[in-house]
């Protein structure tokens, strides 16, 4: 497990550089809802994940590929883009539908952060559902590592916050030391005071809110469900898939 004061937090897509993952282990966190999804759709059999950051490189992607292979994914701005087959809600990514599919995935804000950080030495997509699978695979690496909240337009999103938070409390048991970065801080501070209701804090968040009239009824709840599946999202070679598989 790293040092605590390896740990660094970034609070959005827009909060660093690329430069700053070279070298580092990055966890990619999209709550509400890509990180959700991509789990739940490797769980339930999907093959693999190639995230791309716009519609132009999605569609570049599936003009190489014999049609029944593939699936394009994902939404802008909360809603499913047209002509895609499946949205951005962990319930569309059911076993029937995915089960040995190649998913090209594009969504506003956490395949972008997880393009972004292809620098990073290791990129795994975390949320609640896989932490557990987050929190062993991190007991393997001593590098430095970054926490990065995919967040919303660039600004700071609770619920991706709450995740990072969640991360470091079980990795310092409970225990944050004064060496703690900055941002580890904020993050461990935020679990500390709302991690005892996910649901309820999520569900009042800036992106819940947004979100209410354009999601499916039991995605925020389902994506503030702890330890779901034991899938480790890993990325080589610019594709996601189950290392824990």
């Amino acid at each position: 497990m790293p040092e605590i004061n390896y740990i660094d937090v970034f609070f959005s897509v827009q909060a660093f550089q690329e430069e700053e993952l070279r070298g580092k282990t990055a966890v990619i966190i999209d709550v509400l809802r890509a990180s959700s999804s991509i789990t739940t759709a490797l769980s339930n059999g999907a093959k693999k994940i190639i995230p791309v950051a716009d519609m132009s490189d999605a569609m570049k992607i599936a003009n190489t590929m014999d049609q029944k292979d593939f699936l394009l994914c994902g939404e802008k701005n909360g809603t499913k883009i047209e002509g895609y087959h499946l949205g951005n809600s962990p319930a569309e990514y059911e076993p029937e539908v995915v089960k040995g599919k190649t998913l090209i995935f594009n969504t506003t804000n956490g395949t972008k952060a997880i393009k972004k950080a292809s620098l990073a030495n290791q990129i795994y997509v975390g949320t609640f559902l896989n932490q557990n699978s987050i929190l062993n695979a991190l007991k393997e690496h001593d590098d430095e590592v970054v926490l990065v909240c995919s967040g919303w337009q660039g600004r700071l999103s609770i619920e991706d916050t709450l995740f990072a938070g969640s991360l470091l409390h079980a990795i310092t048991g409970g225990e944050l030391p004064d060496s703690a970065k900055d941002g580890a801080k904020v993050a461990f501070g935020l679990f500390q005071k709302f991690g005892d209701d996910l649901e309820g804090a999520i569900s009042k968040s800036d992106h819940a809110k947004r979100l209410a009239e354009l999601v499916p009824n039991g995605d925020i709840e389902f994506c503030c469900k702890v330890n779901e599946f034991d899938v480790l999202p890993g990325m080589r070679d610019g594709i996601l898939t189950n290392l824990n598989g």
